[in-house]
């Protein structure tokens, strides 16, 4: 019975979080806080789920460190996704290799 009562309830919130913005926010916002807040606020929620995962994902949290600070650097200098994430994904095979 408890299972029941807990999809609801997350039915409920995830409707609620869906719905309420629709309905009660009928203008354009025009705040410029507010508007770049909403902008960050993918990015922000994707590194939050993503950077522990970086450290503790690979057998060795030197390997996974090293992959993060490679892939920020090839970032910073422009490379798309796809460099960023080979680059990691060899830098995390050359150092587990070699420790």
């Amino acid at each position: 019975m408890n299972n029941y009562i807990y999809i609801i309830v997350m039915a409920m919130v995830t409707v609620g979080v869906r719905v309420l913005p629709l309905t009660l926010i009928r203008k354009p916002i025009k705040n410029q806080f507010i508007q770049s807040f909403l902008y960050y606020v993918p990015y922000v929620t994707l590194a939050v789920m993503t950077f522990p995962a970086i450290l503790t994902v690979t057998s060795n949290p030197l390997a996974g460190g090293a992959a993060l600070i490679a892939g920020i650097i090839c970032a910073w200098i422009g490379l798309g996704l796809f460099p960023v994430s080979i680059i990691c994904c060899l830098m995390v095979l050359l150092v587990e290799f070699f420790i």
